[in-house]
């Protein structure tokens, strides 16, 4: 299945990198999300992609046209340095679809703008490309074709370090709790769409809003729950988070070393 990748934001939150290089191409070890991301797809056989730039869209571009696969992978290295053997191959087999889609467009006006590249397709994936999962893909994309639906998202528990707060109408609290231990579930960024979506969708509108909305009137929207390891790149903090889960070797995204 292609796969979409929505990497146009202008990754405000995450100003400290953001302002210098555009969020997918913020690293996580040696390689930025974007690859990880892109590798977790590959891993479930799912290894063309189209790209909707947008913000520093020249620099996403130039890394993958300046790829050098000897950075992460193993290789000998003889004659002196003119002949370089690789013991390992990541990209070698991806398929990737460069498209500008606009400096300041929404999710939705991306998708859009790359149509005439999935619309085709019976059944395609798309991703906000600023999150990573251990989520078990293939059974996501059987649960969609079992309810036979238009649309599926994946919706995440909420681990994040909040709390959250009930308190009755005249503001007396009743009740505190991690956010990770309530019934809340939030939009994870993972989709399945049939190339049907683009009926739900208008000009200019927000991809979870309106065309979801309508969706959701004709109950052609489903969720999978996932409560397993999803982590979002949106802030600063969430970046230290990831060097510090890379560095420790404690990555559940890598599901491709398992």
């Amino acid at each position: 299945m292609k796969v979409v990748l929505f990497c146009g934001g202008l990754g405000t939150r995450l100003r400290e990198h953001s302002d210098t290089v555009p969020k997918p191409l913020v690293n996580i070890g040696y390689r930025p999300i974007i690859w990880h991301l892109m590798r977790y797809y590959a891993h479930f056989g799912h290894k063309d992609f189209v790209l909707c730039l947008g913000y520093r869209g020249d620099m996403i571009r130039e890394f993958f046209l300046n790829y050098q696969e000897c950075m992460t992978n193993d290789f000998v290295l003889s004659e002196g340095g003119k002949r370089i053997e690789l013991l390992q191959s990541d990209i070698q087999d991806w398929r990737i679809t460069f498209v500008d889609t606009g400096l300041h467009s929404n999710i939705g006006q991306r998708l859009m703008r790359v149509r005439k590249y999935v619309e085709n397709e019976e059944v395609f994936l798309a991703n906000y490309a600023d999150g990573l999962s251990d989520l078990p893909l293939d059974q996501h994309i059987a649960e969609f074709h079992r309810k036979q639906v238009t649309a599926s998202m994946v919706a995440v528990s909420t681990a994040q370090s909040f709390h959250c707060v009930r308190a009755e109408e005249d503001g007396i609290v009743t009740g505190l709790g991690a956010m990770r231990d309530s019934t809340m579930w939030i939009n994870g960024g993972f989709f399945v769409f049939r190339g049907s979506i683009f009926k739900y969708m208008r000009e200019g509108e927000e991809l979870v809003e309106q065309p979801f909305q309508r969706l959701i009137e004709e109950r052609q929207l489903s969720v999978y729950r996932y409560p397993g390891f999803w982590q979002s790149m949106d802030t600063f903090k969430d970046k230290i988070t990831y060097d510090r889960m890379e560095a420790k070797g404690n990555c559940p995204w890598m599901v491709w070393k398992r």
